[in-house]
């Protein structure tokens, strides 16, 4: 069985083309996915039958290698723009314990402002 890539898939119009590994473009239709799939995204691995179609070879009975590439994970900040937030979060958890051990609370504001940063570390963190 022929394998290869997703060169682009459209969920709306319910078709587009696979490269393979040989070489060469396969037409792919939404009704050659298998059951519970319905999109496909660019850049995943795929297995295929293929059929001689009048306009070229289609690609039949599609079997997905690997998981389609996350989205959180494309959208992840890069670690420069990591260092700043933690070297954030670390100048505002000096403050807080300074705040602390002077036997007082923070202020509202500062509260807010090191939640904040924590809030966003541990997304990127998550992601």
């Amino acid at each position: 069985m022929p394998a290869g890539k997703v060169k682009w898939y459209d969920t709306d119009k319910g078709f587009g083309f696979l490269t393979k590994d040989e070489g060469g473009d396969v037409y792919v239709r939404a009704a050659a996915l298998p059951a519970g799939v319905t999109a496909l995204k660019a850049g995943q691995r795929v297995e295929f039958g293929i059929v001689a179609g009048r306009k070229g070879d289609q690609a039949l009975s599609v079997r997905v290698l690997d998981a389609p590439p996350s989205v959180a994970k494309a959208m992840r900040k890069t670690p420069d723009e990591m260092i700043v937030i933690v070297e954030d979060l670390i100048k505002l958890l000096d403050d807080l314990e300074s705040t602390y051990r002077r036997n007082r609370h923070p202020e509202s504001r500062t509260g807010k402002q090191v939640s904040t940063v924590l809030r966003a570390l541990a997304n990127e963190l998550e992601s």
